[in-house]
């Protein structure tokens, strides 16, 4: 995943815009990430100009604002870049094939087999209140799901991000209203990116 330092860009999407149909649209991203996403990296670009934090990468940006309640713009701002570029990530045409080697080993042994952790992927995006992610995440060697609201992420509690869903309403509500449950099955079974999952995972 590319790695912003200031100013910061919007990184390209790693596939086309029209790749993940049916189950993301291109309506959708036309607003998910040219609006959104964008607005996210204009608002840190806006607020870190001639700042010492302009120089760090987004991750370093993150952890020292966190719990600094007098940076929490810089922080929801830079969370939200870097959620949603490994959002992106973690979503591929044609996904949803089963884990291989390593990964499915870890998912085998923290969660039994594939559809249990499908089926907490979901329940965190369900259960998530309001706006935030699920999470599937590496804590020590062993695989957890776990969800977080608004801009925040795993970076910030020692755990390794292995891939990411979006819960916010602008992710999913173009194309399927309030129906978050189909939203969040269309995408574990059909567009998640293991292969991304497998790369984190090695590198954790």
């Amino acid at each position: 995943m590319p790695e912003n330092t200031s100013p910061f860009k919007l990184p390209p999407l790693p596939w086309p815009e029209n790749a993940l149909e049916p189950y993301i649209t291109p309506n959708t991203l036309s607003f998910h990430y040219g609006k959104h996403h964008k607005a996210y990296v204009d608002k840190l670009n806006e607020l870190l100009a001639g700042k010492p934090l302009a120089d760090q990468p987004l991750e370093q940006i993150i952890k020292a604002t966190a719990a600094d309640a007098d940076k929490k713009a810089v922080f929801n701002n830079a969370g939200q870049i870097w959620n949603h570029t490994f959002y992106w990530n973690s979503l591929r045409a044609k996904g949803g094939s089963n884990p291989i080697g390593t990964l499915a080993s870890k998912i085998e042994s923290s969660f039994g087999n594939l559809d249990e952790l499908k089926k907490q992927l979901v329940d965190a995006g369900l259960t998530q209140f309001g706006s935030g992610w699920a999470w599937l995440v590496s804590d020590k060697g062993t695989l957890k799901v776990l969800k977080t609201p608004n801009a925040e992420s795993p970076l910030t509690t020692g755990m390794t991000p292995l891939l990411t869903i979006d819960v916010w309403e602008h992710a999913y509500y173009l194309d399927y209203q309030n129906r978050r449950a189909d939203y969040l099955k269309a995408v574990v079974d059909k567009i998640i990116n293991w292969e991304f999952a497998a790369q984190n995972l090695a590198k954790a």
